[in-house]
């Protein structure tokens, strides 16, 4: 039995103290180390080829059992990440790295979206300052506890996904980490247990929203109501998309970031919105903007309805009155359910030309539907 047995309780009391840890080696390069005289544990890892050490303090472990496993563990992330120079940086830095891959992916609105989430839900709140490498699943838990105060569960599952999507690219570009400690199962969202929460505005409803806003608004607002597009789909058209009859529009929805494309047949009262609108424009500018050339982001047009349909109900009463949560995507869902209702179109060519699917389609819009063509779908089901 070697002499700097760390294995067994009983060899480790009779180990001399030391400041160097007595290491046992896992795998080439992978070392346990236990330090006599606080008795604590540590990793130790250099990547083939590399001089650098690498080291990780195992909080918590008591045992060689203990220690092996929470070894193996921090390990495993550290082999797993492909690149020289592993990075031990906090939440916050981590959140950064993924907004540089967007703008590195030519993903601009998707960046500026995560930014001003993550300025939201992160930067202020004391998970920001957490290393990664340190950062457990009881501190992922307590954010979101933090963030349930005032939001409902589907908002707080929405704010949820989109760090870990951040902090797991950040792994993938050399963040040091365990992944499970934001594998957390998602809060029971009652809201859509209970069916479609769409806010569905009917044409009273959408042009008076339409006759309040400020013109860059109402027209994008009135682009909304003619495709039944997405909204930021619509903020990143540009004048080379519209040939005239249709209008090429691009999304990145899902998990996948491959890029759909889809092109919406514009209907012929419509068109001479579509025909003004790139009148003076060169083909690369976009369709619709706020002002300057710049792209509507989505916190422009949120506040900017926002504030419209408070002062409109202002004024109205009854009836009249607009539903406070109505948003940009309340012109979406009006498009898809009248094309569905008052037009009759077939739920399939309903979603190829707003970029949904037929089941989509039946779950959320089913009540719009036409009999007839809902008893043909109960039969092919």
């Amino acid at each position: 039995m070697p002499s700097h047995d760390i294995t067994k309780g009983t060899s480790r009391k009779r180990l001399p103290v030391r400041r160097e840890p007595y290491w046992l080696k896992l795998a080439t390069g992978a070392y346990l180390g236990f330090r006599r005289g606080p008795d604590t544990w540590v990793a130790r890892w250099r990547r083939p080829g590399s001089h650098t050490q690498h080291y990780q303090a195992l909080e918590y472990v008591w045992s060689f059992d203990e220690a092996k496993r929470a070894a193996e563990q921090w390990l495993a992330t550290m082999t797993a990440v492909a690149v020289r120079a592993p990075k031990r940086a906090t939440v916050k830095a981590a959140l950064e790295s993924y907004i540089s891959y967007l703008i590195e992916q030519g993903r601009q609105q998707t960046a500026v979206d995560a930014r001003m989430r993550f300025k939201l839900t992160v930067d202020n709140d004391p998970i920001a300052s957490l290393r990664l490498d340190k950062l457990s699943m009881d501190d992922f838990r307590e954010w979101r506890e933090r963030l349930r105060s005032g939001r409902t569960n589907r908002s707080v599952n929405r704010q949820v996904r989109a760090v870990t999507a951040g902090l797991n690219m950040a792994v993938r570009r050399g963040f040091i980490a365990n992944r499970s400690a934001w594998d957390v199962e998602s809060l029971s969202d009652d809201i859509e247990q209970e069916g479609n929460t769409a806010v569905f505005l009917n044409a009273a409803q959408r042009a008076a929203l339409i006759a309040r806003a400020a013109p860059e608004l109402a027209i994008f607002l009135r682009g909304l109501e003619a495709t039944g597009a997405r909204p930021s789909e619509l903020a990143n058209a540009r004048v080379g998309d519209f040939d005239g009859e249709s209008l090429r529009l691009a999304s990145r929805k899902g998990r996948s970031s491959r890029l759909r494309v889809r092109r919406t047949v514009i209907a012929s009262e419509a068109r001479a919105l579509f025909h003004a609108a790139v009148a003076t424009k060169l083909p690369n500018d976009l369709l619709f903007s706020p002002g300057r050339g710049e792209p509507w982001m989505r916190h422009q047009w949120s506040r900017a309805i926002t504030a419209v349909i408070k002062a409109h109900n202002q004024d109205a009463k009854g009836k009249a009155r607009i539903p406070t949560t109505a948003s940009a995507y309340s012109f979406r869902h009006a498009r898809i359910s009248e094309l569905l209702q008052l037009h009759g179109i077939d739920p399939l060519t309903v979603a190829a030309q707003t970029g949904t699917s037929v089941a989509m389609i039946e779950r959320a819009y089913f009540r719009f539907i036409p009999s007839a063509m809902r008893e043909k779908l109960e039969a092919v089901r």
